[in-house]
C-alpha cells in the first residue's frame, strides 16, 4: 500500500454499559449504554460496509461478556479489536495486582473471541498508572491509543520519565507505539451531558467545523500524518450525530490522497519505516 498523504483511522470504544455497571449506575443511564449494541453500532458498521472503511473498536471484557453477538458483528466485518479494561475500570485508580489481573483478563477476553491475540490497548477514561503502559507491552501489546503529546505523527511510548517539582528527566523510547488521540477529536465530551441529562450538548455542527478544522489542517500542513478520531457507539450512533460522521467522511474523501485504515495495520507500516532502536 503506497503511503497517504493522510491517514484517517475511525476508532470506537464500544462500552456498552461496562462504564455504568463499574460506576453502579441506575437503570437510565445503562439503557444510555444498552443503545450502543443495541442501535449504535449496527448503525455504524452499515455505514462503513457502505463506505468500504476498515476501522478500530476498542472493547472492554464486560462488553464481550455481555454482548457477544455484537462483538462478532464487528469482526465479521473484518474490523480491528483492541483492549479497553474490562468494567471501564480508572485503571490509575486501581492497586498493581488489581490492574494486573483487569489487564490479563481484557486481552484473554479479545483473544477468546477473535482468535487472536490484540495489538492495540486504549485505557478507559484515558486513565493510566504509571505502570499500565509497561505491563501493556508484556502482555503483547504493540500499540497504545491513549495519550496527547502529539496530534498525528506516531511515535514511541518512553519508558523511565521522572517528574517532580524541579524538573521532568524524560527516558528513553521504548518499544510500544504511541497513536496519539484529543479530547478535541472524541465526541463524548462534545455530545454527551453530564448526570441526570444535565449539561451542554453539543450540536454536529460545532463539532464537524472542529473535526473537518483538523482534517484540512494535517492534511495541508503535516502529510504522511494520523489523524484518529474516537468515537462511541451510544453517542455517534444517534441519528442527528451519525449524519455528521458521514458528512466528514465524504469531505475526507474530497481530499486527494486520503486512506481510511485500522489501527494495527497503520503501526505496523510505521514499525516497519521506523524500526526500534538498537
Amino acid at each position: 500500500m503506497a503511503e497517504a498523504r493522510l491517514t484517517v483511522a475511525l476508532t470506537f470504544d464500544h462500552d456498552a454499559i461496562s462504564s455504568e455497571v463499574d460506576r453502579g449506575e441506575g437503570p437510565v443511564l445503562r439503557s444510555r449504554g444498552e443503545f450502543g449494541p443495541r442501535v449504535g453500532a449496527p448503525r455504524i458498521l452499515d455505514l462503513l460496509r457502505r463506505e468500504s472503511i476498515p476501522s478500530t473498536w476498542f472493547v472492554p471484557g464486560h462488553t464481550i461478556a455481555s454482548f457477544p453477538d455484537s462483538v462478532e458483528a464487528v469482526l465479521a466485518d473484518g474490523h480491528e479489536i483492541g483492549c479497553h479494561g474490562w468494567a471501564h475500570e480508572d485503571l490509575s485508580a486501581l492497586e498493581p495486582d488489581a490492574e494486573r489481573d483487569v489487564m490479563v483478563r481484557s486481552v484473554e477476553a479479545v483473544t477468546r473471541i477473535s482468535g487472536t491475540a490484540p495489538r492495540g490497548f486504549r485505557a478507559p477514561y484515558w486513565a493510566l498508572s504509571e505502570q499500565t503502559l509497561e505491563l501493556a507491552g508484556d502482555l503483547g501489546i504493540r500499540y497504545d491509543s491513549s495519550l496527547m503529546a502529539d496530534d498525528v505523527r506516531l511515535h514511541r511510548v518512553r519508558r523511565g520519565d521522572v517528574h517532580d517539582r524541579a524538573r521532568s528527566a524524560l527516558g528513553t523510547p521504548g518499544s510500544l507505539v504511541e497513536v496519539p488521540i484529543s479530547w478535541a477529536l472524541d465526541d463524548w465530551p462534545h455530545f454527551e451531558p453530564g448526570g441526570k441529562g444535565v449539561g451542554p450538548m453539543s450540536a454536529p455542527s460545532k463539532v464537524e467545523e472542529i473535526w473537518l478544522g483538523e482534517l484540512r489542517f494535517a492534511w495541508d500542513r503535516e502529510p504522511g500524518g494520523v489523524l484518529t478520531l474516537t468515537m462511541h457507539p451510544e453517542a455517534i450512533g444517534r441519528g442527528h450525530r451519525l449524519l455528521m460522521l458521514e458528512r466528514f467522511i465524504a469531505a475526507a474523501r474530497s481530499l486527494d490522497g486520503v486512506a481510511f485504515d485500522r489501527l494495527d495495520r497503520i503501526v505496523e507500516r510505521w514499525t516497519v519505516a521506523n524500526p526500534e532502536p538498537a
